[in-house]
């Protein structure tokens, strides 16, 4: 029988970000995944600054900077009639507001991209494999049981049709919105599946004419009349800038998914270009299904999910593999100190604890920005009637000199200027907090936001948030506070007067087996403070303490150096790890 620490089903961005960290954290794992390759189409590819933290903290920032479209060429989020016809108006997305791109530049080391999923997964599956990782492609999971000690799991070699076991510790399903292992596994969903339908169509084409002076990654095309129901929207997705595309075009969901042919796909394409003679070549089609469903628990037993397996949702907000990667950077290393026996097993029931509440809401945020668009078809006039000839009247009455066309333009401007919360809704990305038995909060620590959570990022050190990004300086060269910490271990930050952490951190590593590599920070320490922006954001005196997760989220904070320093971070230590 084959055996392993950890079995990870699935190689999309959760699978194999979970084997990547495994195997840095020096956990035995193999991955199997019933495709015979990684993905072939791009699916998820807006990746945010806390998924590229994830990939920074795994040394691989820089491979996927070398893929992925810059963040300068994302930001004109347009809506026309056709990309060479009429252009009804564009907001600034992504961080590219000269707003918010100040904030974006604050809160990380690192920058918002377009990483396409055919490009993202080989860069984190290849480092998984060359760190250790055993994946077997065109190997299917088809059952599990488990017991006190282990999971068995049955798999199925697609190739020459044998099946054969694989014991493990731990089981990791990451195997998609449609996951086998999530339902073996008996987990509570709630929601709906199936709300919505879609047809993708791949395409390449130049249309530099048509896009390069707006560049954006999102081109939304309203053409009444196009489509059942009267408002046909469809949208051109940039993949590589500016001559491979996607579009996604809508059907009834109420009827069967329809047969897509390559006649249909090259109609829709030329529709929303708007331009019969452009050169264009139909690379490939489906059909997908926008679902409404999350799970409730991530766990049952030494049986774990994530990614789309326990969150199932629609693209908004582009949530996707960032919130999948971010599952995996947060069980990964509770799975490592399981297994190392630097923790009991209790520590793993907070993995649900702290995601399932970050997964519920970002199925029900990117559900919520497709409703958000009715105030766009509102203002243009398209949801009285689903004559094509009035609905076309009344967008072009916006441009009348009328006061019924002086209220269209208002109403348009504010409907597509609120759509901020699809397209630059930093705070739903780096907002998240944590509440659990891995964090320790003092009596007067509250999860505070002094503005709107979903669209602005306040950087915090309670226990439970992200440590806060700074940028320090040593020998001469920047690093960020981030940078110190991670890398599959605990981390302790202190000032001037806080020598005494040292001995601290030294004595739990011998009693516990726990290493925790310690940093001062200041004048003549490990690193320096000269911007004093770390001293801002600590929430601790320069004397105290701040104990940062492998994760990097903040578990625990001294405010000082009072008391037994070597009994306090040792009970801190023991309490986080379940061993209290």
């Amino acid at each position: 029988m084959i055996e392993t620490d950890v079995l990870v089903v699935g190689s999309g961005p959760a699978g194999s970000s979970a084997a990547a960290l495994l195997s840095t954290y020096g956990v035995e794992n193999i991955l199997v995944t019933k495709y015979r390759w990684l993905s072939d189409t791009p699916r998820a590819h807006i990746t945010n600054q806390r998924a590229m933290e994830v990939l920074r903290d795994l040394g691989l920032e820089h491979e996927a900077m070398l893929y992925a479209t810059p963040n300068h060429l994302m930001g004109n989020n347009v809506f026309c009639t056709s990309l060479a016809g009429e252009e009804l108006g564009r907001m600034r997305s992504w961080g590219s507001d000269p707003h918010t791109q100040a904030r974006h530049k604050i809160a990380s080391p690192t920058t918002m991209v377009d990483l396409p999923q055919n490009l993202l997964e080989p860069i984190v599956f290849g480092a998984a494999c060359a760190r250790g990782t055993r994946a077997r492609l065109s190997t299917e999971y088809l059952s599990f049981v488990q017991d006190e000690a282990g999971v068995t799991a049955t798999v199925r070699d697609r190739v020459s049709g044998e099946e054969y076991p694989i014991r493990a510790k731990y089981l990791i399903g990451a195997d998609g919105g449609n996951s086998q292992v999530a339902d073996d596994a008996g987990l509570p969903m709630e929601g709906r599946m199936g709300v919505g339908g879609s047809i993708n169509i791949l395409f390449k084409a130049d249309l530099s004419k048509y896009v390069a002076h707006r560049p954006s990654v999102l081109y939304w095309v309203l053409q009444p009349g196009s489509n059942v129901g009267g408002i046909g929207m469809g949208l051109v997705r940039m993949v590589r800038t500016w001559n491979e595309w996607l579009i996604v075009w809508g059907y009834d969901i109420t009827k069967p998914a329809p047969t897509v042919t390559r006649e249909i796909c090259e109609q829709i394409a030329r529709q929303l270009i708007g331009d019969n003679e452009i050169p264009l070549e139909i690379t490939g089609w489906s059909t997908w299904t926008v679902n409404h469903m999350h799970a409730k628990s991530y766990q049952n037993g030494r049986v774990f999910c994530m990614g789309d397996a326990v969150h199932r949702h629609p693209p908004s907000n582009g949530l996707g593999s960032n919130t999948s990667i971010q599952d995996a950077f947060n069980l990964a290393w509770k799975l490592a100190a399981v297994v190392k026996g630097q923790a009991s097993p209790k520590l793993l029931d907070t993995y649900t604890t702290e995601r399932a509440p970050v997964g519920k809401q970002i199925v029900d945020r990117a559900n919520q920005s497709i409703a958000e668009f009715g105030p766009i078809f509102d203002a243009l006039g398209l949801l009285g009637s689903t004559d094509p000839v009035v609905m076309n009247a009344n967008m072009t009455a916006r441009k009348e000199d009328t006061p019924e066309g002086r209220e269209r333009r208002k109403k348009l401007r504010e409907a597509i200027a609120f759509k901020v919360y699809e397209f630059d809704a930093h705070g739903v990305d780096m907002n998240q907090r944590y509440v659990s038995d891995a964090v320790i909060m003092a009596p007067g620590d509250r999860h505070e936001f002094s503005a709107d959570r979903e669209l602005v990022y306040q950087p915090s050190s309670v226990p439970g948030a992200r440590l806060p990004h700074v940028w320090l300086v040593r020998d001469r060269q920047n690093y960020s506070s981030l940078d110190l910490v991670g890398h599959g271990r605990f981390t302790l930050l202190t000032g001037i007067g806080g020598e005494g952490w040292r001995a601290a951190a030294k004595a739990a590593d011998e009693a516990l087996g726990l290493p925790v590599a310690v940093f001062t920070i200041g004048p003549d320490g490990d690193y320096d403070d000269p911007f004093g922006d770390w001293a801002r954001v600590r929430g601790v005196e320069d004397e105290g303490a701040v104990l940062v997760r492998p994760d990097q989220v903040v578990a625990w904070r001294a405010p000082t150096r009072d008391g037994d320093r070597t009994g306090l971070l040792a009970a801190a230590l023991k309490r986080i790890l379940g061993r209290a």
